[in-house]
């Protein structure tokens, strides 16, 4: 089989096109033959060594994976030949097969496209965890997203307006703005440049958010903690500016707020059941047309440099899928 290799942690740059063994099934996996990898910018620092997860070289990026059961390892599994489904597998997925426990298999509706199911598990099952489980949102709340052009904010808008939230967008330009927008966003914030506390403030009527995404940290987290209501939750998800804020913890105090870390691929391993729960009520919004993932291009599997690159530049305005045939 083909697959996407990385022999030395030098960048998306060294990855090669290699022929390798077809993976084998142990006890309690299935073959999959990947039909959709979705692509992260995770992927540009996996093969450079820098991620959280280091595999061992040599070894394929690609953590989102779309495709057909071709054969399971054990008899009576829920999971047959045949079926379509998805996982998310933290490397390997650039490849025309896959070994997968299948515990992380969700199986996916005829309905929904490959492309779209393979960019469903980080950003959108990020958002699901993070707005669902950590922020405890609900419905009639006001949550503040930053960062929110990016894939993460978007997916972030996208899942607010479905829990039936109001969404106030923060992002760095009028252009992402109008991302922000498009996305669902009822209303946006131009930062850098402005007063974020009193922003959100002026459009709750004095109140503040109930729930603050921050997807980019850096001087945007200490005035939106500020700008918190009552009990409002502060939900840490990523740290895009590149600066890690320190949080004075009064101001949490006098708000009777909270400060919860939104860790989604811990929670992936820790709760697998609540992880296809997410996955299942995804696939279901987008199966009835109620949510319709952008795919900023696809790429085959011999030119994941260029996709990477796409990436690397920051210049995706939706999810970048590999495409195996």
């Amino acid at each position: 089989m083909k697959a996407a290799l990385c022999k030395s942690l030098d960048g998306p740059q060294s990855l090669a096109l290699e022929t390798l063994p077809e993976p084998k099934a142990k006890s309690g996996q299935a073959i999959v033959r990947v039909k959709a990898v979705g692509l992260n910018f995770a992927d540009t620092l996996i093969t450079r060594g820098k991620y959280q997860f280091k595999p061992d070289l040599p070894f394929s990026p690609g953590a989102e994976i779309a495709g057909v059961v071709e054969r399971v390892a054990d008899e009576n599994s829920e999971i047959s030949p045949g079926q379509k489904v998805m996982a998310y597998v933290n490397w390997g997925g650039a490849a025309e097969k896959i070994a997968v426990d299948m515990k992380a298999l969700v199986p996916v509706p005829d309905a929904v496209p490959m492309t779209v199911v393979a960019g469903l598990s980080v950003t959108y099952g990020t958002a699901m965890h993070g707005l669902r489980e950590r922020g405890r949102l609900q419905a009639g709340e006001t949550v503040v997203v930053t960062g929110a052009a990016g894939g993460a904010g978007q997916a972030a808008i996208e899942i607010a307006k479905l829990m039936g939230a109001r969404v106030i967008a923060v992002a760095s330009s009028p252009e992402k703005c109008v991302i922000a927008k498009a996305a669902g966003a009822d209303d946006t914030i131009l930062f850098p440049g402005t007063d974020l506390k009193a922003d959100v403030r002026a459009l709750t009527g004095g109140n503040g958010a109930d729930v603050v995404y921050d997807c980019i940290g850096g001087e945007a987290s200490e005035p939106l903690v500020r700008a918190l209501a009552w009990q409002g939750r502060f939900l840490v998800v990523g740290f895009a500016a590149g600066e890690i804020p320190k949080i004075p913890l009064n101001l949490l105090l006098l708000r009777g707020a909270e400060m919860a870390g939104v860790f989604w691929g811990e929670s992936v391993r820790r709760d697998p059941a609540g992880h296809r729960a997410n996955m299942l009520q995804l696939l279901d919004w987008v199966a009835a047309g109620r949510l319709a993932p952008r795919v900023h291009a696809t790429y085959p599997l011999e030119r994941i440099v260029e996709a990477l690159g796409v990436l690397e530049r920051r210049e995706a305005t939706g999810k970048v899928v590999l495409t195996i045939d």
